[in-house]
């Protein structure tokens, strides 16, 4: 029953945020824009059509944060979905065909207090990113925080006492804060404004992309590749946290900013 309320409220919490924004979120009309311009020429609406010319034409700079977010996510969803297999098989000596029993729920409830560990460790990354942007670069941070993440979710085949798997959280809260803001403030770079809502909305491809993929093929693997011991796919997941660091300071190219610019981009992610 805790699982099912969990879901009602959740999803009332979820309800509420949105009528909250609806009500409280002023939208500027494009004659208010084109004053903001400059008096420059209002665009005529969009087509739909214009979304694949748009998806076409996005910025080779875009393609790069989009490969990273690709491996980036996928990480996340492996870890998402298959930590508490992980943990009943790897951790609590089960077998992977037991998930009925008092030990794969007590692994689910493990599950559930370290993923609340993470969130809680992003709160203060959250802070921190803006002075480490500043110090050492916006994509020298982000490869940081993956790096962290993916050695996080591979220090958890190491760890065998479950008491100290906080310390794995400890880095997947650092990539978690960076990943919801350093790619957006890399990203807004390279998108003329007027179209920030469409190029926002395409780099979401990114994110749902490989989560689907690995929704469908991430079981599969599990299963046929690895014997069902899932511990093995949350290793990959961590390959894959590593690799977008590396493809982060290897691909994305490094904007020559003020402070000031850095912290206002990602101020603008943030809130």
């Amino acid at each position: 029953n805790n699982v099912i309320y969990s879901f009602y409220v959740g999803a009332g919490f979820l309800l509420l945020t949105i009528i909250y924004t609806i009500v409280t979120t002023k939208e500027y009309s494009p004659a208010e824009f084109a004053a903001f311009e400059g008096g420059k020429e209002i665009a005529p609406p969009s087509k739909f059509m214009d979304i694949f010319k748009d998806f076409s034409n996005i910025p080779s700079q875009m393609k790069r944060l989009g490969i990273v977010q690709f491996f980036s996510w996928f990480a996340l969803f492996t870890m998402w979905v298959f930590t508490t297999s992980a943990l009943a098989t790897h951790h609590f000596g089960l077998s992977p065909d037991d998930t009925h029993s008092k030990a794969f729920n007590d692994a689910g409830d493990l599950t559930g207090k370290l993923f609340g560990m993470y969130n809680l460790w992003a709160i203060p990354f959250a802070f921190i990113l803006t002075p480490l942007a500043k110090w050492i670069g916006k994509k020298q941070t982000h490869a940081l925080a993956l790096a962290f993440g993916g050695t996080g979710l591979i220090l958890m085949y190491f760890i065998k006492d479950t008491g100290l798997l906080w310390i794995s959280m400890i880095g997947l809260g650092f990539a978690w804060a960076s990943i919801l803001a350093m790619p957006y403030a890399m990203l807004i770079e390279v998108i003329p404004q007027k179209k920030m809502g469409v190029y926002m909305g395409i780099f979401n491809f990114f994110i749902v992309i490989p989560q689907i993929i690995n929704g469908l093929f991430g079981g599969p693997i599990v299963s046929g590749v690895f014997g069902k011991m899932a511990i093995d796919y949350v290793v990959v997941g961590g390959i894959c946290m590593l690799l977008g660091a590396i493809l982060t300071l290897v691909f994305i190219r490094s904007e020559d900013e003020t402070p000031e610019e850095i912290e206002e981009e990602i101020q603008q992610v943030h809130f």
